[in-house]
C-alpha cells in the first residue's frame, strides 16, 4: 500500500518557474533573415516588373526627350544645336499663343467645372430627386472625349445647331463663327470641356458631402447657422480634402488638353487655338521637327510638375509642423 502525502495546512507551495521567451532586436531579426524569404529585399522581385514598366513608359521617354531637345532632328538625320531649340521658343509667336491658350484652359477649367460641380453637388445634396439630377449631369462624363467633340462640333460650326437656334428665336446678332475666330474658339472649347468634366466633380463633391459628420451639421443648425454661413463655415472646410483632389486633377487635365481641340479645330485657324500639348504633337509628328517638339514637351512637363508640386505643397499640411 502506498501512502499519499499531502502538504500541511499553511505550508508554502513550491514556486513556479517561468520559461523565458527569447527575444531579438529589429536589427538582429533583419540580420538573421537577410538571406531568407521575409528579409528586407524579399519584396524586390515583386517590385521589379513595376519598376521596369515605369522605366520603359515614363523615365526613358522623359530623358530621351531631354536629350533630343539639344538636337536638330527631322526623324532621319540629327545634328547637335545646344540650346537653339529653347532660344527658338522665346522668338516663336505660335509658342506664345499656345502658352496663352494653355493658361486660358487652366483658368477656365478651374472656374467652370470645379465651381459648377461644387454648386450642383451642394444644391442637390438634400433634394428629394437629387440623386436623379446628379445622374443626369454625370452622364456626359461617360462619353469619350472624342464623341463629346463630335457632338459639340455639330453644335458650334458656322451652320450648326447653336446658330440655327439663335436665328430661330430672332437673335441673329448673337450668331458667330464659334470655331473660326480667336479667342472665342478657345472659350467655346472650354465650355464644351466643362459640359463633360462637371459630372465627375459632382460625384467627388457629393462623396465629400456625405463624409461630413451629421453631428457637426446638426450642432451648427442648433447654433443658428444656415445658408451662406453653413456653406462657408461647415461645408467648405469639410470638403477641403476633396477640393484638393478635384483642383489638382483639373490643373493636370487642362495642361494636357488635346483630343477635343484636335477634333474641333485641329489647332486652327492658323494655329490660333493650339495649346502646348497640341503644338508638341504637331511639331514632332506632323512637321518632323523632333528636337523642337522635344523642347516643347520638356517645357510642358516642367509646367505640369511645378504647378502640381506648388499646389500640393500649399494645400497639404506640413508633417513637421504637425509633429511639433
Amino acid at each position: 500500500m502506498t501512502e499519499t502525502v499531502t502538504p500541511a495546512h499553511g505550508a508554502a507551495k513550491p514556486a513556479r518557474t517561468r520559461r523565458r521567451v527569447p527575444t531579438r532586436t529589429p536589427h538582429q531579426a533583419a540580420k538573421a533573415g537577410g538571406g531568407r524569404l521575409g528579409g528586407p529585399l524579399a519584396a524586390l522581385p515583386w517590385a521589379l516588373p513595376a519598376f521596369a514598366f515605369v522605366g520603359v513608359l515614363l523615365v526613358y521617354p522623359f530623358f530621351r526627350s531631354v536629350y533630343g531637345s539639344f538636337f536638330e532632328d527631322n526623324g532621319f538625320t540629327s545634328s547637335f544645336t545646344g540650346f537653339d531649340n529653347y532660344a527658338r521658343l522665346a522668338d516663336d509667336p505660335i509658342f506664345g499663343r499656345s502658352l496663352l491658350n494653355t493658361l486660358m484652359w487652366v483658368a477656365g477649367t478651374l472656374l467652370l467645372p470645379v465651381l459648377a460641380g461644387l454648386l450642383i453637388a451642394v444644391a442637390t445634396h438634400r433634394m428629394r430627386l437629387g440623386g436623379t439630377v446628379q445622374l443626369i449631369i454625370v452622364l456626359p462624363y461617360a462619353i469619350s472625349g472624342t464623341a463629346t467633340a463630335v457632338v459639340w462640333y455639330f453644335m458650334l460650326q458656322s451652320e450648326g445647331a447653336l446658330n440655327q437656334a439663335l436665328r430661330g428665336v430672332g437673335l441673329d446678332g448673337l450668331a458667330r463663327s464659334w470655331l473660326l475666330e480667336w479667342p472665342q474658339n478657345t472659350l467655346s472649347m472650354i465650355v464644351a470641356s466643362t459640359w463633360q468634366a462637371t459630372g465627375l466633380n459632382v460625384v467627388l463633391f457629393a462623396i465629400g458631402l456625405r463624409a461630413i459628420p451629421r453631428e457637426t451639421v446638426e450642432a451648427a443648425e442648433l447654433d443658428g447657422a444656415s445658408g451662406w454661413r453653413m456653406f462657408r463655415y461647415i461645408t467648405l472646410p469639410g470638403l477641403r480634402a476633396v477640393t484638393v483632389v478635384v483642383v489638382g486633377m483639373a490643373i493636370v487635365n487642362s495642361l494636357k488638353a488635346f483630343d477635343m481641340i484636335w477634333i474641333l479645330t485641329q489647332g486652327g485657324p492658323s494655329r490660333s487655338s493650339e495649346t502646348l500639348a497640341l503644338s508638341m504633337y504637331r511639331e514632332t509628328f506632323r512637321l518632323f521637327h523632333v528636337g523642337y517638339g522635344s523642347a516643347i514637351a520638356l517645357v510642358l512637363s516642367v509646367i505640369v510638375v511645378a504647378s502640381s508640386w506648388l499646389y500640393l505643397r500649399r494645400q497639404m499640411p506640413d508633417t513637421r509642423t504637425a509633429k511639433s
